[in-house]
């Protein structure tokens, strides 16, 4: 029986000076922002609702977490101030319970509000009930005479039922009913007005607020272990406690260790205890799998003292290296898994998870794995994570997203689409573009041109005479705009990882005898120089580009369409020179634009009535020769 987290208010939170709502995801909810924008803060404000253990940091303390610039004031007020606020919905068979304990109906709210204050104090809110529905079900357990049935007929909640009982205490059945509502309802309720709210709050929401875990990086389980300081580790070492955790996972009695002279069983325990870990880790971590960890326990007389080395095998190299040596992705991931199995054991399945920069170590390709055990996770716990790197942000799901932006009234949290800070998109616009990347790459046939505006007039040529059932660009080739001929060299070394199939259309300006030495190269090895093309290999024009292709009447019409009758009167095309050569010098090198004029041919209203045989003809005999090559 959960209770699933729906929202958040923070208010007067270090740097949350602000009052704000954050809605909060089902399963996984992304904080994206720069560096001090006050991902961090949110994190520990929400991990201070429930905290999973007694813990001083996670509770709230006015002098660390009020903002510093109004303490003085708010000190000084003798006012308290509510900080955190949670909406939480509960689970439907929750709902099932609390109507079998009290009657269908009686609780009419799914959802309700819980808050709490630098004070100490905690407010709930939201709570529906219906308490006459209670009461009529109530009396169904005893047997009522014709005359006390007209006197509760005018009882309209369970206070007043009492205050009769009270005044009738010799009556038998409003006894029985007083002590039946005293024992069920009364002595397992808050001290409120409303009894029955009272009673659910605490009898069922209060024990079922789910818990709050708060895990950074610095949770990393050291390379040499103290056995004596793994006694009572003191909350603020962090090493320690992690140690400790490891420990209590591997069931070993460390006054036991301490006293032992033969270590072979206690290694044992610790190295099986690894081995579950690793082997929960292998699922996610693709970066290497050739590893293991091993254990060695060193006496120490003079202090009467055991101490842990702990050290990483390369089963392939055969060398061992201390924890310490290896990458902080790894003992990380160890970690992690450590001290999640501990919590776990300790609260059970009802926990939040709230991750501070995870992956921050990792390379892309294991933030990748990462981002897919988040995604695990999230199956049985709400995860709420913050970072600034477009390789643990799903862009699928940018809907989880949250931004966290520093300003002038603090921080502010807000959803992606609100978001104007060009710095703190930048994650998420990194993360749209190398998705787009990821897919255009993946593709196994790639045409490379010049810009978009060749990718709008070829895309739209080969709709247009496929519409006629003649030839334009097979399926499965996508078209990749690279910038021109200069970046070719950088693309194809991009497309070779996939091992795709590369085809060049660039316009007859962007000469090869351009390219550098390492470009010619580049295109030599990988295409063997066979798959450029020019598009004045389709058109009897010397400099020729994508437009050129059209009949000077066709683009003409364009130009009009994108600048006017005057401008379009002005261009008159050289014989056997391209569009691109002389059209700029009316315009202007600056105010002529190939995508405007592309925009207007693709907004031709009837292609085929406005475009003649021979531009037909020609875009068709290009697209054979794409199509043969790819």
């Amino acid at each position: 029986m959960k209770l699933k987290l729906t929202k958040v208010r923070i208010n007067k939170y270090k740097s949350f000076s602000k009052e704000q709502e954050i809605n909060i995801d089902d399963k996984v909810t992304v904080l994206v922002g720069k560096n001090e924008s006050g991902k961090t803060a949110f994190l520990e404000s929400v991990a201070k609702i429930n905290y999973f253990e007694n813990n001083p940091f996670f509770k709230l303390n006015v002098i660390g977490d009020y903002p510093r610039n109004e303490l003085i004031r708010f000190k000084n007020s003798g006012e308290d101030t509510e900080a955190l606020r949670c909406d939480f919905e509960l689970s439907k068979e929750m709902l099932q319970v609390i109507e079998y304990d009290l009657g269908k109906d009686v609780l009419q709210s799914r959802s309700f509000t819980y808050g709490i204050s630098f004070m100490g104090k905690t407010h709930w809110f939201g709570l529906k009930v219906n308490e006459r529905k209670f009461l009529d079900q109530f009396y169904q357990r005893f047997s009522i005479s014709e005359d006390l049935q007209s006197q509760l007929r005018n009882i309209r909640n369970v206070t007043e039922l009492m205050q009769l009982c009270d005044v009738k205490r010799n009556d038998t059945v409003l006894s029985q009913m007083a002590d039946d509502l005293k024992t069920r309802i009364y002595s397992k309720a808050y001290s409120w007005s409303n009894p029955i709210k009272g009673y659910i709050a605490k009898h069922y929401l209060k024990p079922a607020l789910p818990y709050f875990w708060y895990f950074d990086e610095y949770y990393l389980l050291p390379t040499r272990i103290s056995i004596k300081d793994l006694k009572n580790p003191p909350k603020d070492d962090e090493k320690l406690r992690i140690s400790k955790a490891f420990f209590d996972l591997a069931k070993i009695d460390i006054d036991k260790l301490l006293e032992a002279d033969d270590f072979e069983s206690y290694l044992a325990d610790l190295e099986a205890t690894a081995n579950d870990v690793t082997n929960y880790i292998f699922k996610y971590w693709t970066t290497e799998k050739d590893l293991e960890i091993k254990f060695e326990i060193e006496s120490i007389k003079e202090t009467k003292d055991k101490i842990l080395h702990i050290r990483i095998r390369n089963t392939t190299r055969r060398i061992t290296l201390p924890l310490r040596n290896r990458s902080k992705g790894l003992n990380m991931f160890f970690s992690f898994v450590v001290w999640f199995s501990k919590v776990k054991n300790m609260v059970g399945d009802n926990l939040i998870l709230l991750l501070d920069e995870p992956g921050l170590n990792l390379h892309a390709a294991a933030q990748a794995d990462l981002l897919r055990f988040i995604e695990d996770l999230s199956i049985d716990h709400q995860v709420i994570y913050s970072t600034h790197s477009p390789f643990l942000i799903n862009p699928a799901k940018l809907d989880r997203v949250r931004t966290v932006a520093d300003t002038s009234e603090g921080s502010i949290v807000s959803d992606m689409v609100l978001e104007n800070d060009p710095d703190t998109l930048f994650p998420l616009q990194a993360a749209i573009g190398f998705d787009i990347s990821q897919n255009l790459f993946n593709n196994r046939k790639n045409l490379l041109v010049e810009d978009p505006t060749d990718l709008i007039l070829l895309s739209l040529m080969s709709g247009a005479l496929k519409a006629q059932s003649r030839t334009g660009l097979k399926e499965g080739i996508t078209i990749l705009p690279i910038g021109g001929l200069e970046k070719l060299a950088t693309f194809l070394l991009l497309l070779k990882s996939a091992r795709n199939s590369v085809v060049c259309l660039m316009p007859t300006g962007n000469n090869v005898k351009n390219k550098t030495k390492h470009d010619n190269e580049v295109f030599d090895q990988f295409t063997n120089g066979k798959s450029l093309r020019f598009y004045d290999q389709f058109v009897s024009v010397s400099q020729a580009s994508i437009e050129d292709l059209f009949e000077p009447n066709e683009y003409a019409l364009a130009i009009m369409s994108a600048y006017g009758a005057k401008v379009a009167e002005s261009y008159k095309p050289i014989p056997e020179e391209g569009v691109l050569l002389n059209l700029p010098q009316i315009l202007g090198r600056e105010g002529f634009d190939r995508l405007r004029v592309a925009r207007e041919i693709a907004l031709l209203p009837n292609l085929n009535q406005n475009i003649s045989e021979n531009t037909f003809n020609r875009f068709e005999k290009l697209f054979r020769e794409i199509n043969k090559l790819l």
